[in-house]
């Protein structure tokens, strides 16, 4: 006999992953998909992004969709928020991986240093266009972040533009203004049943930060002995999906082991310069914090 739950089986979980076409993203989407998930990968390049999906074909690729969107400029930022909308009539998970550590200081459309846009702002305003859906949902967002935060320095006046850019420190940089921002958002979202984290899913064998040259070559052979991106992975999908990281919010991960910050992330007077600059840098308008929508 058919009871409700088979009449009316519960929708999978949505999740959407930036930087879902390589990488940690890559390794995190077959972990959601084995889950159950519908997953939603967000890549720059259509080509590669679809090349991506379909590598997903032993983990569920036929519930792996693709949106591409540019993650540095504000207005493609904005854009690929409308797409996400489009595409999603729901949204459970909503993973923060794409980023950017530049070994050239690059201006982007709106005179941005294009990492503190990747890092930072991206995520910012990605939050607060996709509101609706997440606090539609109750969802989990999860923020890929580093440990070199810790390295930081969160210039107002000089890191959004570059006017401090460094190879390696504008990295750290840019990481630590978006994790100042973290429990800026789970206080924003305490009542609206989202959670927000941050992790650091350990030093992982990626592309990123890779360099042309001979310096580029010794990174390579020093990659070697990092970590696979599978295993990067494992702590990201934790936050997303397990129990026991259930309700927990504006708390950071050193891979599975939650950390308190470091001083230089717990500066509240700075988090709130960040956030107004945040604020003005999207054009977004002051608003107040969303109320709970629970969801049959």
């Amino acid at each position: 006999m058919e009871n409700a739950e088979t009449r009316h089986p519960l929708p999978a979980r949505t999740a959407v992953v930036t930087g879902g076409n390589r990488g940690i993203g890559h390794a995190v989407a077959a972990r959601l998909l084995q889950a159950g998930c519908d997953v939603v990968l967000v890549a720059r390049d259509r080509e590669r992004g679809e090349a991506a999906r379909a590598s997903l074909a032993g983990t569920g690729a036929a519930r792996a969709r693709l949106v591409v969107g540019d993650l540095s400029s504000v207005r493609e930022v904005r854009a690929t928020a409308g797409a996400l909308a489009e595409a999603c009539p729901r949204i459970d998970v909503l993973i923060h991986n794409a980023g950017l550590w530049p070994s050239l200081r690059v201006l982007g459309e709106d005179g941005l240093e294009q990492s503190f846009v990747v890092n930072h702002l991206a995520p910012f305003l990605l939050n607060h266009e996709l509101e609706p859906l997440l606090t539609a949902s109750g969802a989990r967002v999860v923020q890929v972040s580093a440990g070199l935060y810790v390295k930081g320095q969160a210039d107002p006046e000089r890191t959004p533009t570059g006017l401090d850019f460094h190879p390696v420190r504008t990295y750290a940089d840019t990481k630590l203004c978006n994790l100042l921002l973290v429990p800026r958002f789970a206080e924003r979202w305490k009542d609206a049943g989202v959670t927000v984290n941050a992790v650091h899913p350990g030093v992982i064998r990626t592309g990123l930060g890779d360099r042309d040259g001979l310096l580029g070559h010794l990174l390579k052979a020093v990659k070697l002995l990092w970590k696979s991106p599978q295993t990067g992975a494992r702590p990201v999908a934790r936050l997303a999906l397990a129990e026991e990281t259930a309700g927990r919010s504006g708390r950071y991960f050193h891979i599975e082991a939650e950390q308190p910050l470091a001083p230089v992330a717990a500066d509240a007077a700075l988090a709130e310069r960040l956030w107004t600059q945040a604020l003005e840098l999207t054009g977004l308008e002051r608003t107040p914090p969303p109320a709970r929508h629970d969801v049959a």
